[in-house]
């Protein structure tokens, strides 16, 4: 039964060693099995392509093509593959640029053992990881661009898209949507599919999560 429901991994890491031991740390949770391996970003997205896989690990420095790039050519053509970065190094832009590039998660290698488990269960539920350091770069980011004067709100939808998003949320209809807000069916459908790219949803289960957190409807 475990076999069935296991999260089929592609491992992707230019070294054998540090393939074995995460192989070996996913490998002996049942609900995790490593499917493919690669060594470099090239190979893994063959792999991707002739393998079927819910969730990829990726080396960020990998010879031929990075583990960077291979997540953004795998973000493009897998969309509902979750990725994660795995690194020996704690550095702040190779972070950003993990997120930039698809990425849901950053783990450090030197304590893979504790936090890669976490990480991919995390990833699966469609949910970011951060480690600790990442948190602090993050504040500080944050931080840095408010003191330049720079734009710091965190607003990503438009006042009429929370409004359809909040609609949508509470089960109405695409043709009770443009009853309410008094506009067509057609641009109610123009707002949910900005709705979907905006946020990098798929369907309206995905958008009534995202409604419920962030307070426009309760669950």
């Amino acid at each position: 039964m475990a076999e069935a429901t296991a999260v089929r991994v592609l491992l992707a890491d230019d070294h054998a060693l540090v393939r074995r031991g995460v192989r070996l740390i996913l490998d002996s949770e049942p609900d995790l099995e490593v499917v493919a391996e690669a060594g470099d970003g090239a190979e893994a997205l063959e792999m991707a392509r002739t393998h079927a896989v819910d969730l990829a690990i990726l080396d960020v420095s990998m010879p031929r093509m990075t583990g960077l790039q291979a997540a953004r050519e795998l973000s493009a053509q897998q969309p509902g593959l979750r990725i994660l970065m795995l690194s020996m190094y704690d550095n702040e832009q190779y972070f950003f640029q993990a997120l930039k590039s698809g990425a849901c998660g950053y783990v450090l290698k030197s304590v893979a053992d504790r936090d890669l488990l976490a990480a991919c269960r995390a990833a699966m539920r469609n949910e970011p990881f951060v480690y600790p350091g990442a948190v602090t770069a993050l504040i500080r980011n944050y931080l840095a661009r408010s003191a330049r004067g720079e734009d710091t709100s965190d607003q990503v939808l438009t006042a009429r898209e929370e409004e359809v998003l909040k609609l949508i949320a509470e089960g109405n209809s695409s043709k009770e949507i443009a009853a309410t807000l008094f506009i067509s069916v057609k641009t109610v459908q123009r707002h949910r599919a900005n709705l979907l790219q905006k946020l990098g949803m798929r369907d309206r289960l995905e958008l009534t999560r995202y409604a419920i957190r962030a307070g426009l409807t309760e669950p």
